[in-house]
């Protein structure tokens, strides 16, 4: 099963989520993916993916996307579960700290409070180091506009990585490394 964890002010309406969703729906997966509006808070937002991966009947693979694979690291340590870790926040309390206040989600157009609360949230789910280094696949592009792609290759040092030229923070070229991301996650034949 795909746990797909969105990055912030993003959703399930993102490209990537889209495309993931049709893509596994095409080989006879669909059942097996999970893409739900992440709550504001860090701390809910954990909570929705670990009631999902609680209601789980196949074994989970997180994926997360920015914000999301900061999250998707968190869980994939807490509850020793495979991730695939796109373009990921390394440090998300503190790349995020300048963007407290009012924010838009760029899909949905409805507007939220990021608060100081959720910075410290952001703080508490940290891992420092990660013990399975080989559950772990990052995927990166150089061009990566919003996070310093540099800080995720030495963060995961020792895990399978992908890092491509060029590209921007949306991940460009997600569609060439769907089959790479079911393949890691033991969804395909």
């Amino acid at each position: 099963m795909i746990i797909y964890l969105h990055g912030f002010r993003s959703s399930p309406q993102s490209n990537k989520a889209q495309r993931l969703n049709a893509h596994m729906a095409a080989r006879g997966l669909g059942q097996l993916f999970w893409c739900e509006p992440l709550p504001v808070s860090p701390r809910a937002a954990i909570a929705l993916a670990e009631s999902a991966i609680a209601a789980a009947r196949a074994p989970v693979t997180v994926v997360g996307s920015s914000l999301g694979g900061y999250y998707a690291t968190h869980l994939a340590e807490k509850h020793k579960l495979r991730a695939v870790l796109i373009n990921p926040a390394v440090v998300a309390h503190l790349s995020l700290a300048e963007l407290v206040g009012p924010q838009t989600n760029l899909y949905t157009g409805e507007t939220f409070d990021f608060r100081p609360e959720h910075i410290d949230e952001l703080r508490a789910i940290e891992v420092p180091r990660l013990s399975r280094p080989e559950d772990v696949l990052l995927l990166v592009e150089e061009g990566d506009e919003t996070l310093d792609y540099r800080q995720a290759v030495a963060k995961y040092a020792g895990c399978r990585q992908v890092v491509l030229p060029g590209g921007d923070h949306s991940f460009t070229r997600f569609a060439d490394y769907m089959d790479t991301l079911l393949d890691f996650a033991g969804l395909t034949k």
